[in-house]
C-alpha cells in the first residue's frame, strides 16, 4: 500500500474556499481529500513556473497545490475560479 500524504490547506486557500457556493465547496473538498491517497491524480498538471506545484480542475475552479514527497505533505496553496487563480 502506498504511503498516505497529509493534506494541509493554507489559511488563504481556506478563506478562498469558504467564499465559494456550498455545492462547489463540497466538490472541491472531495478532490482535496483524495490528494492524500494520490497527490498526482489523472488530470493533474505540473505548473511550469514553480517547482513541485500542480493544479487540478474541478469544473471552472482550480486547486493549486505543492507536493512535498520527502515529508509526505500536500499543501493546498490556492483555490479559485480558473480566470483568477493564476494571478
Amino acid at each position: 500500500m502506498p504511503p498516505r500524504y497529509r493534506v494541509e490547506i493554507a489559511p488563504s486557500a481556506q478563506r478562498e474556499l469558504s467564499k465559494l457556493p456550498r455545492n462547489v465547496q463540497k466538490r472541491i473538498d472531495e478532490r482535496i481529500r483524495a490528494l492524500a491517497e494520490n497527490p498526482r491524480p489523472a488530470g493533474s498538471r505540473k505548473l511550469e513556473e514553480e517547482e513541485g506545484f500542480y493544479r487540478i480542475r474541478v469544473g471552472d475552479y482550480r486547486i493549486v497545490y505543492q507536493v512535498k514527497d520527502k515529508v509526505l505533505i500536500v499543501l493546498v496553496i490556492r483555490i479559485g475560479h480558473r480566470r483568477e487563480v493564476y494571478r
